[in-house]
């Protein structure tokens, strides 16, 4: 990188004036917070030091934030390695350890000792022990003449230099990761816990109110929360499970405040957002907002109106589902969200009215009228890639993500595909044959037959004609699905084993001739032959471009306000306790309380049934400690940039104290991956009070909250007994 761009990415970082987009969002990198961000951030009330968010040689909150199993965010909220993160996170656990006669998903589970505590089979936790911007080594000898096949390639074999070379210690992992589209690479030592076990998880009626309605929507009463244990071995390192593993001693861990929230106090998220694409242009988020969603929506929306049926008849089916269902849905709600903000906010509009001034300023310097060059060249791109982009999400959300014996016959294609190195292919059959066992325990052959046929039916009559598989051309859907699914042996356990055994050839023979594997073989391999290079091709291209047009706002707006998109790595984001008025005579307020849940109540209704003691609590108004002027807090929303990958991470004070933990965004907000508009963009986390309150009072886990230590910031008073 050169040294102009460089200081252009520091003053990216540094710089605090009124943004590109009239974004106030922001995820900031925490090892690059010194300066006009902590400033900024003093002048919203913080009252800590960017020393105490992110510390090489010292003790930092950044060692109390580990991203939870590659997907969500969790905290560290005692000395013993008590860790907090979403129920909706840790839900994959809870239902792997629920059965008809031990249903923790709907009674909750709360071990009253350390034996009592569940390991978890492949979850894990990752810190992150230090940060540092690699971008010299990464760039070295990568030229500007370079085609992007080689400069991919030289920045490829330096990732991996250095990866190799970094200082770390043997127990740790050296990952770097590109930021502003390739602009910049970063490299993250970490340390990797394997042996994570299940502590506390209140009920899915508390873990879950609202459950899919009130999924991505404000006013919001869930206690979205659950507890883990990071487990070390005698030295306080990580390793796998064993018996003879001990609690976790952390470098830090957060305090929590009983103090609460106000309107207008400053409020610091710090986790691992998953991805946004701030910096698109107009004529991707119009092929987004026109074509991409509304495909994945329809797709999704008939497949959960199925699942949804089936499990509102049949329990074992819902216990099977659930995890599934909630995942299914909590993308398909975001979308409509999202797609619903764009229209709202006018974001095309917003992004041309950019470009144009884009293209003015490039045209005004020489050595930067290129650059005016690069929006017609998207426009020329975004046109060509159309057809195939959504060819891909019909073959992606049909094949992949919704239908359970087309995924399945993926995972079998790809095992075909091995079978010319006899030893590979039977180490991928082995391994192959335990995932599907664990697969098949939540699989249902009814349930998925008719998602099937909802499906196949949507990608047949909606996708692309002109690269539609032989297979979904005049498709009678229903023969279809009755055939495959009463003679495949895809649709159980002892049937997929039976394909699988026996030698390569062998395996290969009898899979060709199972109806299910081929239909869904011939999907597939339309999609190889005939959408996806096509597809590689032309978004290579789009990549390429992106990473000059990410150059090109840095160079040409140097006093704009820039962050990275989010990638999965340690982000800072910070506001303030705010509500917000979303529509025409209607204002919401910032915080919701116990009184809400009440007025929601719909007894024995899945998504708003309420626990009797939770009621008996409420009608006693027994709240402890926990209320607030008598009333119980319960979740609050503020000002702070969020995305997917947020879920779990701690909600901070202007002091460094927990005082809640993330778990959504308003609805109306969501399309902030995107564009971000602070009038209506929001972050919904659960208040840490109404934690505390279904810990101690409901689950009667007074040992849990004993382990933390209990502050009154305000007046300085630690609770701690």
């Amino acid at each position: 990188m050169n040294r102009r761009i460089k200081n252009l990415l520091k003053a990216a970082v540094l710089f605090v004036a009124f943004p590109i987009y009239a974004q106030q969002g922001g995820m900031w990198i925490p090892s690059l917070l010194k300066g006009m961000n902590e400033t900024e951030m003093k002048s919203l009330g913080m009252e800590m030091s960017v020393r105490d968010i992110y510390d090489v040689n010292h003790s930092s909150m950044k060692d109390a934030v580990p991203h939870f199993n590659g997907g969500c965010t969790s905290e560290v909220i005692s000395n013993q390695g008590l860790l907090l993160t979403n129920h909706h996170c840790g839900y994959g656990q809870i239902q792997a350890h629920s059965s008809v006669e031990h249903d923790y998903l709907a009674n909750g589970f709360w071990a009253k000792t350390l034996k009592d505590e569940l390991p978890n089979e492949d979850l894990e936790v990752t810190f992150i022990v230090k940060i540092e911007d690699v971008t010299k080594s990464i760039m070295e000898g990568v030229l500007a003449t370079d085609s992007e096949l080689v400069k991919q390639g030289k920045i490829a074999q330096n990732i991996t230099k250095t990866v190799a070379s970094f200082p770390k210690e043997t127990w740790q992992d050296n990952k770097i990761k590109s930021f502003y589209e390739g602009n910049q690479y970063i490299l993250f030592v970490t340390e990797t816990f394997k042996d994570v076990r299940l502590v506390g998880a209140p009920p899915s009626s508390i873990g879950k109110f609202g459950s899919d309605t009130d999924n991505w929507v404000w006013p919001r009463h869930t206690g979205d929360f659950s507890l883990f244990r990071i487990y070390a071995d005698k030295n306080n390192k990580p390793a796998p499970y064993s018996k003879d593993n001990v609690p976790y001693k952390p470098k830090h861990f957060f305090p929590i405040s009983l103090d609460g929230i106000a309107e207008g106090d400053f409020t610091m998220v710090f986790g691992y957002p998953g991805r946004t694409q701030e910096y698109l242009p107009s004529f991707a988020v119009e092929q987004i907002l026109n074509d991409l969603n509304p495909a994945k929506i329809g797709i999704r929306d008939a497949a959960l109106k199925v699942t949804d049926e089936f499990m509102r008849a049949d329990q074992a089916i819902k216990i099977q589902y659930a995890s599934k269902y909630a995942g299914t849905a909590n993308y398909w709600k975001k979308w409509i969200g999202e797609s619903l903000g764009l229209k709202k906010t006018d974001a095309v509009a917003a992004k041309k009215k950019f470009e144009a001034d884009f293209i003015k300023r490039a045209n005004k310097n020489k050595k930067t009228a290129e650059y005016a060059k690069l929006l017609p060249e998207f426009e020329k791109l975004y046109k060509q890639i159309a057809p195939y982009a959504l060819s891909r999400d019909y073959y992606t959300e049909v094949t992949l993500r919704n239908t359970e014996l087309l995924s399945v016959a993926y995972k079998l294609y790809a095992l075909e595909r091995s079978a010319k190195m006899e030893q590979s292919f039977k180490d991928r059959r082995d391994n192959l044959i335990e995932a599907q066992d664990r697969f098949y325990k939540n699989y249902n052959k009814n349930v998925d037959q008719k998602v099937f046929e909802v499906t196949v039916n949507l990608y047949s009559k909606n996708a692309p004609k002109e690269f539609l598989p032989k297979e979904l051309k005049d498709i009678d859907v229903l023969a279809t699905s009755k055939s495959i699914y009463s003679e495949s042996k895809l649709t159980n356990y002892e049937g997929f084993k039976s394909l699988v055994e026996g030698s390569s050839d062998e395996v290969i023979k009898k899979l060709n001739a199972d109806k299910g594997y081929v239909f869904a073989k011939g999907i597939i391999e339309n999609y190889i032959n005939t959408i996806s290079p096509k597809y590689e091709e032309l978004n290579t291209q789009i990549e390429a471009l992106q990473r000059t047009y990410m150059k090109a706002q840095l160079e040409l707006y140097p006093d704009a306000r820039i962050f990275p998109d989010a990638n999965s790595t340690l982000r800072v984001t910070y506001g303030k306790v705010d509500g917000y008025s979303p529509k025409d005579a209607i204002t919401y307020g910032a915080v919701t309380h116990l009184e809400g849940i009440m007025e929601k109540y719909v007894p024995k209704d899945y998504e708003f049934d309420v626990p009797a003691k939770l009621i008996e609590l409420y009608e006693k108004k027994d709240y402890g400690q926990y209320a607030d002027n008598g009333k119980l807090p319960v979740n609050f929303i503020a000002t702070n940039h969020t995305t997917g990958g947020n879920s779990g991470s701690p909600a901070i004070d202007a002091k460094g104290n927990l005082i809640g933990l993330n778990f959504d965004r308003v609805w109306e907000g969501t399309m902030s991956d995107i564009y971000y508009d602070p009038s209506i963009c929001r972050n919904i986390m659960v208040d840490i009070r109404y934690v505390l309150f279904i810990i101690d009072k409901f689950a009667d886990a007074k040992h849990l909250i004993n382990e933390m230590e209990l502050v009154h910031p305000k007046t300085k008073q630690n609770t701690k007994k």
